[in-house]
């Protein structure tokens, strides 16, 4: 019974008060860390496709069916750890997904067959998915309004590290080994971060805060996120954009190495460089944030997401030159960036009450759409771009819709009516 007493003090201690100073950049750092598995689970053995539809004597298709079983997992995997996670707490959960995706990655390393890694990258996926959906409760358990959008992009200028790392240390693996080295490489960054979970974070859910461990309490807090228009549109937009963000993922390694003929290190320069456009659009939101509103800068990233996907397309119908199709790329992957920021931190400002069943669903969509995208870039074969460009152009045109008719149409019908709210009041 102390202990339980003890336990819930600490609780209450960590969640009233928030960390400051140098401790706020540790948990940065930590959070940003966890936010990384996703980005290096799919991204670090990208250059490793065309070597592995060779050794498993395979189809490009099938090999990015198992980056889409790991777009899947992801997903699915956020949705079970988020609401779980409102139950159990942040820590414990964590743990436990830590050590499931050490285990996957090593399995990923020996996998005899394309159908076997087909499975383990689910399983690595859905492993991975506690640390990208419990590091965003732990914000909203933490801070919320603008110091929730300033906290969210210092830990996303570490997870976005990611996509500048992972395939610059996936071509680097491959300069001295094969892809099985790539994963045993993932189960190395998964030990570390269970070492650190484990010795450095504490709980930020207080037992007294979290949700009844019930089925349809859960399901209940998932049905009132659906009918919620405005944050649903806000999700959508989000994960529309993401889909296209997945679309090149999948795409981009053989667009640039069969097409244009580059090296698995040039690859690797090239993706990573990309990463740079990630911390920019995220850090001009931090920057900016006590003077340009979360909205106007979604709207920033939603027109400058259209103008590059059209940009990409017609440099890919036209054969145009490399430059040609990197330059959009990076246009893209910033306004990525600036939408994915402003529309979590609009989101979830609201939620804060079921903020991993939020966190959970922000997080499903993305990867539920761009497991939807992911095969179809190859659907017209490996030597050819186009695909990828139509999917990147027409998925960034319904994150646009998405806001426009969801959150925008939603949000002028609530002043509507705050204004005959005022007008009769007025009359009275």
């Amino acid at each position: 019974m102390q202990r339980a007493k003890n336990t819930s003090f600490i609780e209450r201690r960590w969640t009233l008060n928030k960390p400051s100073g140098k401790k706020r950049i540790q948990l940065a750092i930590l959070l940003g860390s966890l936010g990384l598995l996703g980005p290096f689970t799919i991204d670090t053995y990208l250059p490793s496709f065309p070597t592995i539809v060779k050794d498993f004597h395979t189809t490009a298709s099938l090999v990015q069916i198992s980056l889409t079983s790991c777009l899947l997992g992801l997903g699915l995997g956020q949705l079970v750890i988020g609401p779980l996670s409102d139950v159990k707490g942040r820590r414990q959960p964590l743990l436990i997904f830590i050590i499931l995706y050490l285990l996957a990655s090593i399995t990923c390393a020996l996998a005899p067959n394309i159908y076997f890694l087909i499975i383990a990258r689910f399983v690595q996926g859905f492993a991975a998915a506690g640390g990208l959906v419990i590091s965003r409760a732990i914000v909203r358990d933490l801070y919320s309004g603008r110091e929730l959008t300033k906290f969210f992009t210092m830990m996303v200028l570490v997870g976005n590290l990611g996509p500048i790392v992972a395939p610059v240390a996936g071509g680097g693996i491959l300069a001295f080994t094969n892809w099985h080295g790539v994963f045993i490489a993932l189960a190395c960054v998964g030990a570390v971060l269970l070492f650190t979970v484990a010795l450095k974070l504490e709980e930020t859910l207080p037992t007294e805060n979290r949700v009844p461990s019930n089925l349809p309490q859960i399901m209940n807090n998932f049905g009132s996120l659906f009918r919620d228009r405005t944050f649903m549109g806000y999700a959508l937009t989000s994960g529309f954009t993401a889909a296209g963000i997945f679309a090149y993922v999948s795409g981009v390694p053989f667009v640039y190495q069969n097409i244009y003929e580059v090296t698995p290190q040039q690859f690797s320069l090239l993706f990573g460089t990309n990463g740079l456009a990630l911390i920019i659009g995220s850090q001009l939101v931090g920057r900016f944030a006590d003077i340009i509103p979360e909205r106007t800068f979604l709207k920033i990233g939603l027109v400058i997401a259209n103008l590059a996907g059209a940009g990409l397309l017609i440099a890919l119908l036209l054969n145009g030159p490399l430059f040609a199709v990197v330059i959009p790329i990076f246009f893209f992957i910033t306004s990525i960036s600036i939408i994915g920021t402003t529309s979590f931190t609009l989101a979830i400002e609201t939620q804060g009450h079921i903020a991993g069943s939020a966190s959970a669903l922000l997080g499903l969509l993305p990867f539920l759409l761009g497991s939807l995208t992911a095969p179809l870039v190859g659907i017209a074969g490996a030597y050819t771009g186009v695909p990828m460009g139509a999917i990147i152009l027409g998925s960034s045109f319904l994150a646009f819709l998405s806001y426009f008719v969801l959150v925008r149409n939603a949000t002028l019908g609530i002043q509507l009516s705050n204004d005959q709210c005022t007008v009769k009041k007025s009359s009275i």
